[in-house]
């Protein structure tokens, strides 16, 4: 069966054409837009055109830029949740959502921006439960007590210390305090100084 015409590339629309994995490639070429650029610089349009397929072609597979993003955001937060999953205890959780953000910073940045996305979406929520219940089972060596207040809380506080260095970290705030340490060790020293763990 011959490939829709929307698939083919732009350069040889008459040759039968194959492309693999288009929403693959999309995706990639996506993360290396925003990595550079920030999710503003995001295009269907430019990324249709660096896949080498006609514009409409991405689509087929996202709809939209929200829909794009969307699926971005669902791939984050199911590799944070393979991330973190077996994590020792909070320190060792926290320095893996360090390492996580270093790792996929294009997820990173879409993942926590709700406005650029569809807050409705299957995929997305689904992922975003599985990193929750991934990071909440972590925080169970946290002596809430310690902070008066309940485990919920004291959850709250310890993402805040993780997303909040990830993200001080990524855009180049911590270089001067960090300089060449390894980020994940800081990071386990900082928890270790304000949460008394098992």
């Amino acid at each position: 069966m011959a490939p829709a015409e929307t698939d083919q590339p732009t350069d040889q629309p008459n040759r039968p054409y194959h492309h693999g994995d288009l929403r693959h490639a999309i995706l990639t070429a996506a993360l290396d837009v925003i990595a550079a650029d920030g999710p503003a610089g995001l295009s269907l349009r430019d990324l249709a055109r660096r896949a080498g397929v006609s514009h409409a072609a991405p689509a087929h597979h996202f709809r939209d830029r929200a829909g794009l993003l969307t699926a971005i955001a669902a791939e984050g937060f199911a590799l944070l949740a393979a991330a973190v999953s077996d994590a020792a205890d909070l320190k060792d959780a926290g320095g893996r959502y360090v390492r996580f953000a270093r790792e996929h910073p294009a997820h990173f940045q879409v993942m926590f921006a709700p406005e650029l996305l569809r807050a409705d979406d299957l995929e997305l929520t689904t992922a975003r439960a599985l990193a929750t219940e991934a990071l909440r089972s972590s925080v169970s060596a946290v002596h809430a007590g310690d902070f008066g207040i309940d485990s919920r809380l004291a959850g709250v506080a310890a993402w805040s210390l993780a997303h909040g260095f990830a993200t001080l970290l990524l855009s180049h705030n911590l270089d001067g305090p960090v300089g060449d340490k390894d980020p994940e060790e800081v990071f386990r020293t900082l928890a270790t100084t304000l949460f008394r763990t098992h």
